[in-house]
């Protein structure tokens, strides 16, 4: 069920500023296949479901992003399509494969899973963890093509070449942040999920990595505009960092999603109230025009 948009809804939008968004809107053109299709999916952990029958789309060379309460089963979901938890019952299908017929190995070429807390093996260092995210393209007489160089890049363009000699488990939460986002583009795969990638993250990384992963072209793609972009799929907690970020919203409550679509048709002050129990106004980024979520406390007597 989708709750339709509600300009009502909304605060008034301050009046725009001759500046628009440098991110260019997705290509119109006939519907292309899902990069995944869930069909009559049931989620969960032991006996009890978290997610029941659910139909959702995630489209293809976008970022969408999984909004919603804490165990409301978002990070579930990430888990099922980065087959790390296997489906009580349903299907998922991978650009139209059912992905419980694709062998592990397979998959982890395709589809790179950065979990909400990894554990860092100790002793290792940076550069040796984020190599890591080659083992599903090495063959087993040697490595695979041009390892150093995706490795290179991939510390290049999250800001941690500095740190490839340092251990990670003495970095601090940020830095070790983003050297997982590093092992993930390591993996050089086009589609990764990220469960969480702004855990521990200052403003201005948290907008570096978001930036960077919006905009990630096809593994050995072009960096043109218009150029293929990889399929993203990411769970975060910040309404507006979400909204900033997101080609296609999701929110999920009560089992299931309750509204999905571009950001300023899922953020509403309904929407909101429904998913997090949460009163707040909503007005539109004068730059970006994506919505900005401005929360009201739950105390009552209090602005």
């Amino acid at each position: 069920m989708t709750l339709p948009a509600n300009t009502a809804d909304r605060a008034p939008a301050p009046t725009p500023v001759a500046e628009t968004s440098s991110r260019p809107a997705p290509a119109a053109g006939p519907e292309a296949q899902p990069a995944f299709r869930m069909r009559g999916l049931t989620l969960g952990y032991g006996a009890d479901p978290v997610i029941r029958d659910l139909d959702l789309d995630i489209p293809a060379g976008r970022t969408t992003v999984l909004i919603g309460a804490n165990g409301c089963g978002k990070s579930t979901i990430l888990r099922a399509l980065g087959r790390h938890l296997h489906p009580m019952s349903g299907t998922i299908e991978v650009a139209g494969r059912d992905l419980a017929k694709i062998k592990a190995r397979e998959h982890a070429r395709s589809v790179a899973f950065l979990p909400q807390s990894p554990l860092v093996p100790e002793g290792l260092t940076v550069a040796e963890l984020v190599a890591r995210g080659r083992h599903p393209h090495r063959r087993w007489w040697g490595g695979g093509d041009d390892d150093e160089g995706v490795v290179a890049e991939a510390l290049t363009l999250t800001d941690t070449a500095g740190l490839a000699h340092r251990r990670v488990d003495e970095l601090s939460g940020g830095q070790r942040q983003r050297v997982w986002v590093a092992l993930v583009l390591a993996q050089s795969t086009p589609t990764l999920l990220l469960d969480e990638p702004c855990s521990f993250l200052d403003l201005a990384h948290q907008l570096d990595v978001l930036d960077l992963v919006h905009d990630l072209p096809m593994p050995g793609g072009s960096r043109e505009p218009g150029a293929g972009r990889r399929t993203v799929v990411a769970v975060l907690h910040e309404l507006s960092l979400a909204a900033r970020v997101a080609d296609h919203l999701v929110a999920v409550a009560e089992g299931g999603v309750v509204a999905a679509g571009p950001p300023d048709e899922v953020i509403t002050r309904a929407t909101l109230r429904r998913v997090f129990d949460l009163d707040a106004d909503i007005i539109t980024d004068p730059v970006t025009g994506h919505p900005v979520v401005l929360p009201r406390s739950r105390r009552k007597g209090t602005a």
